[in-house]
Order: structure tokens, then C-alpha cells, then sequence
């Protein structure tokens, strides 16, 4: 077996035994900019962001957010809410379309509270159990 492996490792080194073979490469280095690393493992995750609406410009930004596809977006609609209902029901119209046409996700929860996902996610939804 010894002289199986001394043939092998010949063979895959050459006729170079391993402190040849380490001098030979001592100079070689990789330098890795860890700013780039930083990036990609930044733009891997999934960032979630919280908005107030106090009127329906607001919600531009998460629609912008939606369209990117990287974030889930918290929506605080209190303020529109109590100020004017048909601009917030025409808010929620616009979220939702954009929704669909992302393949995103939109949920209530709470009376004050709305949230809006990209297509790589989607809300849980608890089946009511009938009594």
C-alpha cells in the first residue's frame, strides 16, 4: 500500500518531493479585497425595511424596493389611514398590482400594519379552524 501511494503522489507531483514543490510556490499569494466580499454577502441576503405612509407618494420607495426584488418591505399605515381612506385604499390597489406583476406577496396584519415581499418570499397565512 506504502508503494502504491509513493507512486501516486509521484505522479501527481512529479519527481518533486513536497518541500520542492512548497518552494515553488512559497511567492504565489492571492490578495482578496474584502470590500467585494462584503458586497456579495450583502446583496445575498434579503433586507427588511420598514416605511410609514402619511400619503400615497410614500409608497413610490417600496414599490421601487419591490421591483429591485431584495426587500421586504414593512408598511406603517396608520397615518394615511386616520388623514384619508380613499388614498389609502388607492395605495393598497397600487401595492397589490405591483405585487402581482412581480409574483410578490401582500398581507395585513394588525389595523395599522401591511407587508409587502418580493417573489423569493411570501406571507404565512394561518387556515382558520372551524369549531
Amino acid at each position: 500500500m506504502k508503494e502504491f501511494l509513493s507512486k501516486l503522489k509521484e505522479k501527481v507531483l512529479g519527481s518533486k518531493n513536497d518541500q520542492d514543490y512548497f518552494n515553488e510556490y512559497q511567492d504565489d499569494y492571492l490578495e482578496i479585497d474584502s470590500s467585494d466580499a462584503a458586497s456579495k454577502k450583502s446583496s445575498s441576503k434579503l433586507l427588511i425595511r420598514p416605511y410609514v405612509v402619511q400619503r400615497f407618494e410614500d409608497i413610490q420607495p417600496v414599490l421601487d424596493s419591490l421591483r429591485e426584488g431584495r426587500t421586504i418591505s414593512l408598511l406603517n399605515i396608520k397615518p394615511i389611514k386616520d388623514k384619508d381612506i380613499v388614498e389609502l385604499k388607492r395605495a393598497v390597489s397600487k401595492l397589490k398590482k405591483t405585487c402581482d406583476a412581480v409574483g410578490g406577496d401582500i398581507a395585513g396584519f394588525g389595523e395599522d400594519w401591511v407587508v409587502v415581499t418580493p417573489d423569493c418570499a411570501y406571507v404565512f397565512r394561518q387556515e382558520l379552524e372551524e369549531h
